[in-house]
C-alpha cells in the first residue's frame, strides 16, 4: 500500500521566493533554514508556539557501554537572533523512545515552562508512563516529575499534547491504556488532566471510551478553549478524525472531523494535527481509504464545533504525517508527506476555507521512518518548520522559518 511506504533523510529543498510583502494563494512560501545547535543523535522534534517565544524540542540519546542509553530532552527558544542555546529539561536511561511518541517544551507564561516525556515501566509489554514537569525560572531549575494518571496499571499512558491554559495552568490531553488489563476489553481510551499555575493537579478526565491505539493527538486553543483532536476507533474499526471541546468545565462528546470512513484492523500511526486562532480551527489529517493514501484539511469557524468540507493536500498520495498553521484571515499552512519518484518529500501548500489551494512546494527531501514526525507552526510573523535529517545513518534535528507569507 503506497501509504505505509517508508522515509529517509530529510534535506532542505530550494523554494520558489516573491519580493512582494504581502503573499497571495499562488505565491510560494519563502523558506530558509535557521541554525539549531542539534547534534547527531538529535531527533523526535517538536514545536510550541502557544506562548511566545516559540520552542523547538528534541531527545539527544547516547549510548552507554553495557547499560541501557542515555535520553535527554532538549529545548531552544526562537529570538530574534535566532535559536537560543539548548538547555535541558530532563534526562534518563529508562525512557520510551519512539519516533511517534514525542516529548515537548511548552511555555505557560513569562518564567514558567512545562514538559513532558516518556518512562518505561514494562518494555516486554511496550508499557510506559507520562511524566511531566515544571521550570518557574525559564529552564534553569526543573520540579520533580508527576505523572497526570493515576490508575497505576503497567499499560501504555503515551501521545500526550500539552497546551497552556487561560490562569497560567496546563492541559494535557494523552491516550491511556488502563482498560486493557482486562483480556476481553483492548479499548485504548483518550484522557485529559488540568494542573494549576503551581503544577497542582486539579483534575483528571475521560474524554472518549476508545480511540486509536497509536495515533498521536493534538490540541488547539480557541478563544472558548481548548479542542483535542485525535483518530477515533469504532467498534467495526473505523478510524476516522474526531474532535471534542472543553465546554464549562466537560469534554464534549466525540464529533468527526469528516466521515472518511477508514476501515482498518490496525493503528496506522498517523494522527492530526490541530491550529487556533479565535474561534477558527483547522485541523489537517491522513486516510487511506481505497488502499491509497491521502492528506486532507478542513476548517470550523465555530471554535470546532462543526467542519467544513476536506481539502485534499497531496497531489499523487501520501504518508500523512501532517501539520497546519492557521494565517491571519482564515487560510492556512498545511504540510505531509507525498511520495515522488519513490521518495518521499516533506510539502507545504496554502489551502483556503473556500477549498482553494496555493502551489504545493517542497520543504524537505524525506527517506526512512525514522525520520518520524515533522513539525509547523505559527510564532507572530513567522512560520517555523522542524523535522529530522537523517545523514550518513545518523539522525539531527533541522529547523527552518518562512516570514511574509
Amino acid at each position: 500500500m503506497t501509504w505505509i511506504r517508508t522515509l529517509s533523510a530529510l534535506t532542505i529543498a530550494a523554494t520558489a521566493a516573491c519580493s512582494s510583502p504581502t503573499r497571495g494563494r499562488d505565491t510560494a512560501l519563502d523558506i530558509q533554514p535557521l541554525e539549531l545547535t542539534a547534534p547527531a543523535g538529535s531527533s523526535l522534534p517538536n514545536l510550541s508556539a502557544f506562548r511566545q517565544p516559540a520552542i523547538v524540542s528534541w531527545v539527544e540519546t547516547v549510548a552507554v557501554d553495557n547499560a541501557p542509553a542515555r535520553a535527554t530532552l532538549k529545548f531552544a527558544e526562537r529570538t530574534a537572533n535566532g535559536w537560543t542555546a539548548p538547555r535541558s529539561a530532563a534526562s534518563g536511561s529508562d525512557w520510551f523512545v519512539n519516533s511517534a511518541d514525542v516529548p515537548s517544551v511548552v511555555r505557560v507564561d513569562d518564567h514558567t515552562l512545562a514538559a513532558h516525556w516518556l518512562q518505561n515501566t514494562d518494555v516486554h509489554r511496550e508499557a510506559y508512563d507520562i511524566k511531566m514537569s515544571w521550570s518557574k525560572d525559564n529552564g534553569a531549575t526543573w520540579a520533580p516529575p508527576v505523572s497526570p494518571h493515576h490508575d497505576g496499571t503497567t499499560t501504555q499512558h503515551g501521545f500526550a499534547t500539552l497546551f497552556p491554559t487561560r490562569d497560567a495552568g496546563v492541559g494535557v490531553v494523552w491516550l491511556d491504556g488502563r482498560a486493557t488489563t482486562d483480556p476481553e476489553n483492548d479499548n485504548m481510551s483518550v484522557r485529559a488532566a488540568m494542573f494549576d499555575a503551581g503544577g497542582r493537579q486539579l483534575s483528571e478526565t475521560l474524554v472518549d471510551e476508545r480511540a486509536c491505539e497509536c495515533c498521536p493527538t493534538a490540541v488547539a486553543v480557541t478563544d472558548a478553549g481548548p479542542v483535542a483532536v485525535y483518530r477515533d476507533r469504532s467498534a467495526t474499526e473505523i478510524r476516522d478524525i474526531a474532535s471534542s471541546r472543553l465546554v464549562n468545565g466537560a469534554w464534549t462528546p466525540a464529533a468527526l472531523v469528516h466521515a472518511d470512513n477508514w476501515h482498518i484492523e490496525a493503528c496506522p500511526v498517523n494522527g492530526p494535527a490541530a491550529s487556533a486562532q479565535g474561534s477558527n480551527v483547522a485541523v489537517a489529517w491522513m486516510t487511506a481509504t481505497g488502499d491509497e493514501g491521502h492528506s486532507f484539511a478542513a476548517f470550523s469557524q465555530d471554535g470546532g464545533a462543526t467542519f467544513g468540507p476536506p481539502i485534499r493536500l497531496d497531489e499523487a498520495g501520501s504518508l500523512g504525517r501532517v501539520g497546519i498553521a492557521l494565517l491571519d484571515g482564515g487560510s492556512a499552512i498545511a504540510t505531509w508527506i507525498e511520495f515522488s519518484d519513490g521518495k518521499g518529500q516533506l510539502r507545504a501548500r496554502r489551502v483556503e476555507r473556500s477549498g482553494g489551494r496555493g502551489p504545493a512546494q517542497v520543504v524537505a527531501s524525506t527517506a526512512d521512518r525514522a525520520s518520524g514526525y515533522p513539525r509547523i507552526a505559527r510564532s507572530g510573523t513567522e512560520l517555523l518548520f522542524a523535522w529530522t535529517e537523517t545523514m550518513s545513518g545518523q539522525p539531527r534535528v533541522r529547523t527552518a522559518a518562512a516570514r511574509g507569507f
